[in-house]
């Protein structure tokens, strides 16, 4: 069985990224492995004073960060387990130390059909669909399609006036042996809300389950 992210890239596309991208986004049940990445974000960044509310409502929900900053420590944890409905699951929980503060941006994704489904946040309350290119450079380009909201019997499609379009870049670099991580969230109205860009290093530990600190508080079945 290959990974969640080959199976939506398909084996021609996936074969031309670079072959550590391979393996970082090669995590998964049939690997047994999970990658745990360690760096410093070179610059955390937000829009104008009034995108604020939007970033203090997802920090609620380890959704979004309110915080700037640069040269912030950080982590980043992929681990592969099954989520109470059966699904194969991979954890993407990235944690920030800003000024003293520690900040969680949660998310986890799954494999549906051949499109990834990335929920965020504590208790998955937004699915948002993911479009995966590979670039000339063997990286990896993740930009966010249409988001849902679910909390408990209601579930509506999330409208982007309300929300943000996130654009991830992710790359190898030989030159340095780092990973290099771009990441932008724009919405339409109100133009950039939240970015950052770093690099880290990774390290891959023997896994086939998630800690349950990395775990959503709920599970959610609807994709």
């Amino acid at each position: 069985m290959t990974s969640m992210f080959e199976r939506a890239l398909g084996a021609e596309a996936f074969a031309r990224l670079h072959p550590m991208m391979q393996r970082r986004f090669g995590v998964g049940l049939d690997r047994g492995e999970a990658c745990i990445g360690r760096g410093v974000m070179s610059e955390i960044r937000r829009g104008p004073w009034w995108t604020v509310p939007f970033l203090q409502i997802g920090r609620l929900r380890n959704i979004l960060i309110p915080d700037v900053g640069t040269e912030v420590p950080f982590t980043i944890e992929n681990y592969p387990y099954v989520d109470p409905f059966g699904r194969e699951t991979v954890t993407f929980v990235r944690e920030y130390t800003v000024g003293g503060r520690r900040r969680r941006f949660d998310a986890t994704m799954i494999l549906v059909g051949e499109r990834i489904v990335d929920y965020l946040g504590t208790h998955q309350h937004l699915a948002v669909d993911l479009d995966l290119t590979v670039g000339e450079d063997g990286g990896l380009l993740l930009t966010s399609d249409a988001q849902r909201f679910y909390e408990g019997a209601i579930g509506f499609r999330f409208p982007m006036s309300f929300s943000g379009k996130a654009t991830l870049r992710e790359r190898y670099d030989d030159a340095d042996e780092r990973f290099h991580v771009d990441l932008e969230v724009h919405n339409d109205r109100f133009g950039l809300l939240f970015g950052y860009h770093g690099s880290f290093t990774c390290e891959w530990v023997a896994a086939t389950d998630a800690p349950t600190r990395l775990k959503p508080l709920r599970h959610e079945l609807r994709t």
